[in-house]
């Protein structure tokens, strides 16, 4: 089946840095989704969507229609609407795949489905970095080199403040030291979410085939196979029919639901 692909992203360096929009003329957010069409073929349909789009350019009908939604964020967060927030995190619990890119470790959506802070060590100084695989035998690893090698990044470092992933499948390490864990998979609900940190507005890492290759690689694997997409539900199973499951639409909200 195609995947039918999403990617969000603010958009707000490309128009006020020359710098940034000398590296991305298209916007970072086209950059990133002609990476996902390059490696994906024939296997996905993507299209953009932006910040200053009404509701964030992710609706309800949207959200319905999108498979794997992939975010970058960086310096407007705050401008996120929190019910649009909302709206992705029911989505994500349902079954939509999330791909996280980047600085997008301190969006919204990020934080609200780790329950941290998700605070971490950086460094904007041009810094090698170097991507090694963990996990090679992850779907995501698939046709990367060990290491990946970016010449020129953002360093971040630890403490990266996150839950204990699900599954740990990169790590970075940079020119001052400091290491990374860069590739991680968590499972929320029905959905499953990917945060992959190399990319940053001031260097030309979405260009960087490798980086690209493991994108695309975390959109397949973010994917679900499950035929709808549903939100985990409380339900009340009788003893003498313990296969069927009814009396509650979700969490109880009101005195009068107990």
């Amino acid at each position: 089946m195609t995947i039918r692909v999403l990617v969000w992203g603010e958009n707000r360096h490309e128009q006020v840095e020359p710098h940034v929009a000398e590296i991305y003329p298209d916007g970072m957010h086209n950059t990133i989704a002609a990476g996902v069409r390059d490696n994906l073929g024939a296997g996905a349909t993507v299209a953009t969507t932006t910040l200053d789009e009404p509701e964030h350019g992710l609706t309800d009908e949207v959200l319905a229609a999108t498979d794997v939604l992939v975010w970058w964020g960086h310096a407007a967060h705050g401008e996120v609407d929190d019910k649009v927030v909302e709206r992705v995190y029911q989505q994500v619990l349902a079954g939509m795949g999330l791909v996280v890119l980047h600085s997008g470790h301190w969006s919204k959506i990020f934080g609200k489905l780790m329950g941290t802070s998700c605070t971490l060590r950086w460094r904007s100084e041009r810094d090698r970095e170097l991507v090694w695989t963990v996990n090679p035998t992850h779907p995501i690893a698939q046709g990367v080199p060990h290491p990946i090698v970016i010449e020129q990044q953002e360093m971040y470092g630890e403490y990266f403040d996150i839950p204990v992933p699900d599954e740990l499948i990169f790590i970075s390490s940079f020119s001052g030291g400091e290491v990374f864990r860069s590739g991680c998979t968590f499972r929320r609900g029905h959905g499953k979410i990917f945060y992959f940190s190399p990319g940053d507005q001031d260097f030309p890492v979405y260009h960087h085939p490798d980086v690209r290759k493991v994108i695309a690689n975390g959109v397949g694997w973010v994917n679900s196979e499950r035929p709808e997409r549903s939100v985990p539900t409380l339900l009340r199973y009788e003893t003498g029919d313990f296969f069927n499951g009814h009396g509650y639409a979700g969490p109880i909200e009101e005195p009068t639901d107990a």
